[in-house]
């Protein structure tokens, strides 16, 4: 353990402790929940923890913990996907336009502009408000409409500089297409500044999911983070624990993906790894 401390340092190795746990309780999730997470009991309204509820109960008498297990796996589903979304549609429309520039580079970053300089939370806001009943698709797509213009910037910084390098150059020489060399050569040496671009976004969506959740948008279960920590801040005068078990688990979750994003961008940083 002290070697792995001594080379990877204590921040990352909890980080990365944290986000293990999380991903832990979205996959057992449904088989360590002691309770259905939507059982209610209305003879055990907003319990504080007992052995019967280790974290209480909410408002309806349903399990707490129950509830925290089912919504990681919520969390975690919907933050996979919006990630892998925009990592996805970023990498390539920010690769195409460091490749091949002009007029194609002028038009991918002129629309990255736009949407840079409108607020994003109020553009996610807009599309699920506007949707009847936006589920969890809804918050994907809202989430991802502009969530991976930070990925195309980086991207497109990155394809910049490797497309002048000698292997890409010996390859454009020897006739191969560009979306070949885009794909062979390219892209899979610009992956490590968007990986750690991937482990900070996860924290934002994490973020602005539970916001969305939080002002009662949309139509998720009521055991997503974002609506427990809306329904614990309401009975916040009676009870703490409603509102602290879900505020502590986004917090914890935020922590550990930006811990393990400041280690990975120290380990996969050149500059950074030689000073």
């Amino acid at each position: 353990m002290r070697r792995i401390l001594r080379r990877y340092g204590v921040g990352p190795v909890i980080g990365a402790v944290l986000l293990a746990a999380f991903f832990a309780m979205a996959l057992l999730g449904p088989w360590l929940a002691p309770y259905p997470p939507e059982a209610q009991s209305l003879d055990h309204l907003l319990e504080l923890p007992s052995q019967a509820h280790l974290l209480g109960t909410d408002e309806n008498g349903c399990d707490l913990l129950s509830q925290l297990l089912f919504g990681a796996r919520l969390a975690a589903g919907i933050s996979l996907s919006v990630v892998a979304l925009c990592l996805a549609v970023g990498t390539a429309l920010g690769t195409i336009a460091g490749y091949f520039g002009g007029r194609v580079d002028e038009l991918i970053m002129r629309l990255v502009d736009v949407l840079l300089a409108f607020p994003g939370i109020l553009l996610n806001l807009a599309i699920v408000a506007i949707v009847p009943s936006a589920g969890v698709g809804v918050f994907v797509f809202a989430l991802a409409v502009n969530g991976w213009v930070g990925y195309a910037r980086v991207a497109r910084g990155q394809v910049l500089e490797v497309r002048e390098r000698e292997f890409v150059v010996a390859a454009r020489a020897i006739g191969c297409s560009p979306w070949r060399v885009m794909l062979r050569h390219v892209v899979p040496n610009i992956l490590s500044p968007l990986i750690i671009q991937a482990t900070f976004g996860f924290a934002g969506v994490i973020l602005v999911e539970a916001s969305l959740s939080f002002l009662g948008l949309g139509r998720l279960h009521t055991y997503s983070w974002g609506s427990l920590l809306a329904q614990g801040t309401t009975y916040l005068w009676r009870t703490q624990h409603l509102a602290m078990v879900p505020g502590l688990a986004i917090a914890a979750v935020v922590l550990g993906c930006n811990l393990l994003g400041d280690g990975l961008r120290d380990r996969l940083d050149p500059r950074r790894s030689r000073s």
